[in-house]
């Protein structure tokens, strides 16, 4: 298993990572406290998706004293978005919505461009642009939600990372992120960028409140570092809520962009999906009757996450779906035909909404005074 800012591989142990990163599970305590603030548990807590926290307790403590949060979260525009990404981006939106609060979305074309030796800052930039366009599809709306652009709003963050990376050592850089002595020096400052919109609401409207960052595990390196120099530069220690990796449709790992061929984009097109789908990889026996028989291992088949992760919100219906594979009554064809159809229909209207995205996206800029 490796977990890093920059790599994802191998079986995850999340069990491990807790330990290992110093993080605290959600409880079942914890998560009562947010389902009497949101009516409902939302299905990514529910199914324990999102698993693990930093200070979540702590800020739900000063949200029932009046002092909001805000949320922040981002993307490395290395390509394009694909199903994965979307898992923390549709828990962030219902978070927003039930509790009124912004968001701040860091789009980081510099990063790519710093520790990718092929990208250009065109490349990225553009990337940046068509995954600016996934974000609004799923529904954020531009009243409380700002897009930052690293190399077009460095203006806006360049005071506040400089503060930070004053108070951050070269030593627990190297150790926290594996810096060699063969590291361009521009990705061992990057850090300190993407700590600033942890910050950068006090600045924009002269209101000091936590922020609350939800977002996949591997990226939980950064704000160990942050948390540890905010309170030296008067703003409140980030929160964050951690989630699971989406699994590829191989076997095993998470999915990503560089297998495209065990990844679902969402500009997919019906017939790219139902191939890869088709060729998934499943917790199926060798032949129909075999699996008739003996039945099937859902707890290893990629395409069983897409129901857990996303397209079964009903549990009941779940289970049964579980129960059947386990024992033999629903073979793999069955479920990877039914998952495509449900794919196919979700990224069509995700694409139609894209596409509307384009004549709105400008609102969501950070304006200037």
């Amino acid at each position: 298993m490796v977990v890093t800012p920059w790599e994802v591989k191998g079986k995850v142990d999340y069990e491990r990572l807790i330990r290992e990163f110093g993080t605290q599970p959600l409880t079942p305590e914890l998560l009562s406290r947010v389902e009497s603030r949101t009516g409902k548990l939302h299905l990514q807590l529910e199914r324990q998706i999102f698993f693990s926290h930093r200070d979540l307790d702590t800020v739900l403590d000063l949200y029932d004293k009046g002092v909001k949060f805000v949320l922040y979260t981002g993307r490395g525009p290395s390509g394009p978005v694909h199903i994965g990404h979307l898992v923390p981006w549709i828990f962030t939106l219902h978070i927003q919505q039930k509790f009124n609060t912004r968001l701040y979305f860091q789009l980081t074309d510099d990063e790519k461009y710093l520790i990718d030796d092929d990208a250009t800052l065109k490349e990225t930039s553009h990337w940046a642009y068509e995954n600016a366009l996934d974000l609004i599809a799923l529904g954020f709306k531009p009243e409380d939600t700002f897009i930052i652009y690293d190399t077009e709003d460095i203006d806006l963050l360049y005071d506040i990372t400089l503060q930070v990376a004053k108070r951050i050592t070269y030593s627990t850089a190297r150790s926290s992120f594996g810096f060699q002595d063969s590291t361009n020096i521009g990705w061992v400052f990057w850090p300190a960028i993407q700590a600033a919109p942890c910050f950068i609401h006090k600045k924009l409207t002269g209101e000091n409140v936590p922020a609350l960052i939800p977002a996949a595990i591997d990226q939980d390196p950064y704000w160990r570092v942050t948390r540890d120099i905010a309170p030296k530069i008067g703003y409140y220690k980030p929160a964050q809520i951690h989630c699971r990796f989406l699994p590829g449709l191989g076997a095993g790992g998470k999915m990503s962009a560089s297998m495209p061929e065990t990844s679902i984009f969402t500009m997919d097109q019906p017939d790219a999906v139902k191939k890869k789908i088709w060729n998934a990889y499943t917790g199926g026996r060798g032949t129909a009757a075999e699996q008739r028989k003996l039945g099937a291992d859902p707890t290893v088949c990629s395409i069983f996450q897409y129901y857990f992760f996303l397209f079964e919100e009903d549990a009941a219906r779940l289970a049964e779906r579980e129960r059947k594979c386990k024992v033999g009554e629903m073979l793999c064809g069955e479920c990877k035909m039914d998952i495509a159809e449900k794919l196919n229909r979700f990224l069509q209207n995700h694409q139609e909404r894209r596409e509307k995205a384009k004549d709105v996206i400008e609102q969501y800029h950070i304006k200037r005074k």
